[in-house]
């Protein structure tokens, strides 16, 4: 069993791929919040695909970990030179692992801030990154203002110099960067948010603003917020992954990552200081993300949960299990192809059809055990950014929208916190408490949950929709969700 490092990448299994390029030589060109799995499985892969090419070896990534579970994050890379292990698992159950070497150093932020801050103060530092959730942006889901009573906010506004929070580390970042003369960074976002690069660019200038109104007033007019779209699935690491990949590779990995075979990563090319060659190694660089987002969000991202309540409910634990069932299959399509591609745009150089059947494909692959679980977490930041517009623009076009309002019962069901056999389910969402709370009303006044403004706006007004809805909790209430189901793609 070796133990990965920098020093015994030579004594690895030879179908381990390993750096070719010398680590010594990768000097900090970024920095990026929230070293996940996904962004480990892409952003840091696509570096190290350049690296191995020879090139962008001055782009060399900086973590930062701001939340207090970071710090396992921290530990784990740090014990091994930053070095991990990024394991593509085949359906065919091949697994292809590979080290990444694009990461070389990881700063903890509640430890020294001022490190972080320095960190991207200098001015070899070009593009800040960002892959801190759906839900790390600090905005009202109906309002989409930033919200500055928050805790956190509050005293980073209080103590600038000290603070706590992403917008509150890159806004001090920037105003150094301004006070000595030196251009600011380009703000990278590459979350699963429509429009990232705008959302980013709203939020990290309202908190400016309400510091300084020059320092808010200056971030807006100089500093570059790229959207992009970004897709591969990645679930969580579990121990049997660590123990999959010592068994096969005799590697013993503190935190490797598992994936899919597909990725993609299509980025708007605004930026102030330059970047990495990234369309050499496949990325799609284009003068507009929109259309290729919605695709995303609307198809991939609104169809996971399509398929994660409804499965959940009716006794699957796994997003392969739900995919291998021809009924929930119907169910997904009629879904993409009735409601949701009406409201996409054009898409310049893909085959919807075809991206539809490889979706159900990704989703149906049994060697990722992406577990449904995973999909329902934090429902309260997906929907309202995934399905609800899908709703709202088919409402608008009087499109159907009977699957996705049925979808938004199957959450409402889900939060009641059992499935159908009585089990308890762990609800994982910052509204957990609240959405629980509703969710007991379902039965006996079952517009509850919907009249939620925080996360549905006016929609209960909408009778279309609230009948939808209804008729899909009552069916799931009296039937279950695999009638319910039935009874969707039966018409």
């Amino acid at each position: 069993m070796t133990a990965l490092s920098r020093q015994t990448l030579g004594q690895l299994d030879a179908r381990i791929a390993v750096p070719n390029y010398d680590r010594g030589a990768v000097t900090p060109g970024i920095v990026h919040f929230g070293v996940g799995g996904f962004h480990r499985a892409h952003q840091a892969m696509y570096l190290d695909a350049l690296m191995n090419r020879g090139e962008a070896l001055d782009w060399g990534i900086v973590g930062v970990g701001v939340m207090p579970g970071d710090r396992r994050m921290q530990e784990a890379l740090a014990a091994q030179d930053y070095l991990y292990t990024l394991v593509t698992k085949h359906p065919d159950g091949h697994y292809e692992p590979r080290v990444i070497g694009s990461i070389v150093g990881y700063l903890f932020a509640p430890d020294d801030p001022e490190a972080v801050i320095e960190q991207m103060a200098d001015p070899a530092t070009r593009i800040v990154s960002l892959t801190v959730t759906e839900g790390g942006y600090n905005f009202h889901h109906v309002t989409g203002e930033y919200d500055l009573t928050s805790a956190q906010v509050r005293h980073d506004l209080e103590h600038p110099q000290a603070p706590q929070t992403t917008f509150g580390l890159i806004v001090e970042a920037l105003r150094r960067r301004r006070e000595r003369g030196v251009a600011p960074f380009t703000v990278m976002s590459c979350d699963n948010i429509q429009g990232n690069g705008e959302v980013a660019h709203r939020m990290f200038t309202a908190h400016a603003r309400a510091l300084d109104s020059e320092l808010g007033a200056w971030i807006e007019r100089e500093v570059s917020f790229p959207n992009s779209m970004v897709d591969r699935i990645t679930p969580v690491t579990t121990p049997a992954d660590i123990d999959e990949l010592k068994r096969r590779f005799a590697i013993e990995d503190r935190w490797p990552v598992v994936c899919e075979p597909f990725t993609q990563w299509v980025l708007e090319d605004h930026f102030t200081l330059g970047r990495p060659a990234f369309e050499t190694v496949d990325v799609q660089v284009v003068d507009d993300v929109m259309p290729y987002e919605l695709m995303k969000l609307r198809l991939l991202n609104a169809s996971h949960q399509a398929l994660t309540y409804f499965g959940y409910l009716a006794g699957y634990r796994y997003a392969h299990e739900v995919c291998q069932d021809p009924l929930f299959v119907d169910f997904l399509l009629d879904y993409m192809n009735i409601e949701a591609t009406p409201t996409l745009r054009p898409v310049p150089g893909v085959d919807l059809d075809a991206y539809k059947r490889t979706l159900i494909e990704r989703f149906a692959n049994p060697e990722i055990k992406d577990t449904l679980a995973r999909l329902c977490a934090e429902s309260s930041d997906r929907i309202p950014k995934w399905l609800l517009p899908v709703i709202r623009e088919q409402l608008a076009r009087d499109g159907d929208i009977r699957r996705s309002a049925a979808v938004v019962a199957s959450w409402a069901r889900y939060a009641e916190g059992a499935d159908e056999q009585g089990r308890p389910i762990e609800i994982v969402d910052r509204l957990k408490g609240s959405l629980h709370a509703i969710a007991q009303n379902n039965r006996q006044r079952p517009t509850t949950f919907i009249e939620n403004r925080q996360l549905f706006g006016d929609l209960a007004d909408d009778e279309r929709f609230r009948q939808a809805y209804l008729e899909a909790l009552e069916r799931l209430h009296t039937h279950g969700a695999r009638a319910t189901v039935e009874a969707l793609v039966a018409g």
